[in-house]
């Protein structure tokens, strides 16, 4: 099919129609966008770093002032005392993440989190040794599970089993991994799995892998770093063991944004369960007591290392606020609309040509905000013009151009922006 001025105009008069009638349009104005040649970007990298929240140098500088003229008195005096600033973050993760508020909590960052958790539930033996994974996940995580494997003196190959995507397809199917779990239950110590595959926008039935972990009598953990703030999430429900995520994406808290976890309650008062401890997850009622023997605070709190990162965390605060307003529900909806309407408009651009497609899968249900477009060829090409046009995307070696059209900030006209200019470069590429 052509691409014709007719059908820029098509998708344009489309797109203002659906932002006429957009009920979250309104937050678009509470985050702060980079500009190109005078005007807004067009911003489709949420899946990587998401836009500043406008309230972010206020609360930033709230606490910088506070520290000014407190000092240490702060941690008790300040308008958000930070001694226990970590605790407001508990109801509005546990809105996004649907878990108990005693279950999560903002803490540490993603990598540091993930070691947290292996520490306490990857406790493998002779018999009961592997973990089970995506393959060709994110290398941060398969960082972190090779020297976990290696500490428990085992060898990535006899522990770690990756699965791939069968010939001739992009992504995993729920049987595959659930046939892949069943064949390795007797062995499997853990299963870990993000909610969005980082590279194919895959995101995985995590409920249908929670019960498939336990079966077969492991323990099962998620990343949710590309799906928290992205996709409905009900981990308390779903039984998962743990999960941990980042706040730096969908999210919008900043780069090396404080992240979280979740440790379902199950877990709460287990004293004696095995961890990597630190001051701050010492029962509060006798932490400043300074006691040599470490006493676990009820539920997630008790994994903290050390006390709240209130900078950081003030970045963090202001996104949430936003997520708490614009609502789960209302957000999941734009994105599926959003989404949707991104695909039509690649879809027709790309047209006959085989040397382009789509990998994110087609299924609302199994995408969240992202479409993964795969280049046999000019792949990079096609993303140095976009971003020289003020179109920021992402690029993933070796092959695929990222887009994330995040409900918050991206508007429907920001997609038809990107539809013509994705457009007129393919013109210019034979």
């Amino acid at each position: 099919m052509n691409v014709t001025a007719e059908t820029f105009e098509s998708w344009k008069s489309d797109a203002e129609r659906r932002d006429a009638l957009d009920v979250l349009a309104s937050f678009r104005s509470q985050f702060l966008f980079p500009q190109h040649e005078g005007s807004n970007v067009r911003y489709f990298c949420g899946n990587s770093l998401g836009l500043q929240p406008a309230k972010a140098r206020q609360y930033v500088n709230e606490e910088l002032e506070d520290w000014h003229h407190l000092g240490v008195e702060g941690h008790f005096k300040s308008r958000r005392p930070w001694f226990s600033y970590h605790r407001w973050f508990a109801e509005p993760l546990a809105q996004l993440v649907g878990a108990k508020v005693h279950e999560v909590v903002a803490t540490n960052t993603l990598t540091v989190n993930l070691h947290l958790m292996l520490t306490s539930f990857y406790r493998p033996t002779q018999t009961r040794n592997k973990i089970v994974m995506a393959g060709h996940e994110f290398p941060s995580d398969r960082y972190a599970v090779e020297s976990q494997v290696r500490l428990h003196g085992f060898t990535p190959e006899e522990a770690m089993v990756e699965i791939q995507p069968l010939p001739g397809t992009d992504t995993l199917t729920t049987r595959q991994i659930v046939e892949a779990i069943n064949e390795h239950g007797a062995s499997t110590a853990l299963v870990l799995f993000s909610g969005v595959h980082f590279f194919t926008g895959q995101r995985f039935d995590l409920q249908a892998i929670a019960a498939a972990a336990h079966s077969v009598g492991a323990k099962v953990g998620f990343d949710l770093a590309h799906a928290v703030g992205n996709v409905e999430l009900s981990l308390h429900d779903w039984d998962a063991d743990f999960a941990v995520w980042c706040s730096y994406k969908y999210l919008n808290a900043g780069p090396g944004a404080v992240g979280g976890l979740f440790v379902h309650e199950r877990f709460a008062d287990q004293p004696d369960l095995a961890r990597l401890a630190g001051w701050w997850g010492n029962d509060e009622a006798t932490r400043f007591t300074m006691e040599h023997q470490f006493v676990p605070t009820y539920g997630a709190d008790g994994w903290q290392l050390s006390n709240a990162q209130v900078l950081q965390m003030a970045t963090l605060r202001a996104s949430l606020e936003t997520f708490l307003e614009a609502g789960i529900d209302r957000i999941s909806t734009k994105r599926n609309e959003l989404t949707a309407f991104a695909e039509s408009i690649i879809t027709t651009v790309i047209g006959s040509k085989d040397w382009i497609r789509i990998i994110t899968p087609a299924t609302q249900s199994d995408r969240g905000a992202q479409l993964s477009i795969h280049f046999d060829r000019n792949g990079k090409d096609v993303f140095d013009a976009l971003i020289t046009r003020g179109i920021i995307v992402d690029w993933r070696t070796p092959s695929v151009i990222r887009m994330a059209p995040a409900p918050l900030y991206t508007s429907f006209d920001d997609v038809a922006a990107f539809g013509e200019a994705f457009a007129q470069i393919l013109e210019g590429i034979q």
